[in-house]
């Protein structure tokens, strides 16, 4: 039963995830891919606004799906959330622990803040991807991605493997796992450095690829 629960909470955490990053992603390609695909699109680039104007609706249409996306989270995950309670049976002797494992998904906890990251990465990525790509610039852009995820994660298994032995797995800037015996360990970074990457992937890489947005649109205006 416990498991199952937890199996609830995370297809919580995952349609999160899922709906605030895929759907922040290809908003992002369609607005952007915008200024490479139409004939509008063009003559929208020679309106005598300035580029950072012409960035801002785009980034506002993005921010209207963020907004929107969790106005409609919070209402279907309350309404989830209320029905599983209601249906509990109050004379269960886990009624309890039935009760506070599955909750309303905080916007200011850590799951949050991870979805938060995934969404301004994601987007940034899409939003510059539809600027460099003429057609299918999502799919393309989503390659581009999924190449670059691959590589990384072989390169720091192959890095990894050469200074650890009996490394199990390894994952890019978070965990390694090793075969201590017959059982797994894992490694983490210092608490100071993950503190750093996690700033890193919060802020800096989400401003970096906004930036280089508006700098691939200013090169794109005629």
């Amino acid at each position: 039963m416990t498991m199952l629960l937890q199996g609830i909470s995370e297809a919580q955490n995952d349609a999160f995830l899922v709906g605030l990053t895929l759907g922040g992603a290809l908003i992002a390609s369609v607005v952007f891919g915008y200024f490479n695909n139409d004939a509008a699109g063009v003559s929208f680039l020679t309106l005598p606004a300035s580029v950072l104007e012409k960035w801002l609706s785009g980034i506002m249409i993005i921010g209207l799906y963020f907004f929107l996306f969790l106005v409609y989270f919070r209402l279907i995950d309350l309404a989830f959330v209320a029905q599983y309670h209601h249906n509990l049976n109050t004379h269960s002797p886990y009624y309890k622990e039935q009760y506070e494992l599955v909750n309303i998904i905080p916007f200011t906890g850590s799951t949050a803040a991870q979805n938060f990251m995934m969404f301004f990465n994601f987007t940034g990525i899409m939003m510059l991807g539809a600027l460099f790509f003429n057609k299918a610039a999502f799919i393309k852009t989503a390659l581009v991605i999924c190449s670059i995820l691959v590589v990384a994660f072989l390169l720091n298994l192959l890095i990894i493997n050469l200074l650890i032995k009996n490394v199990q797995t390894a994952f890019p800037f978070t965990v390694v796992w090793i075969w201590v015996g017959k059982e797994r360990a894992r490694l983490e970074l210092f608490p100071e450095n993950a503190d750093k990457v996690k700033i890193i992937f919060r802020f800096v890489l989400p401003a970096v690829l906004w930036a280089l947005s508006l700098l691939r649109l200013k090169e794109k205006e005629f």
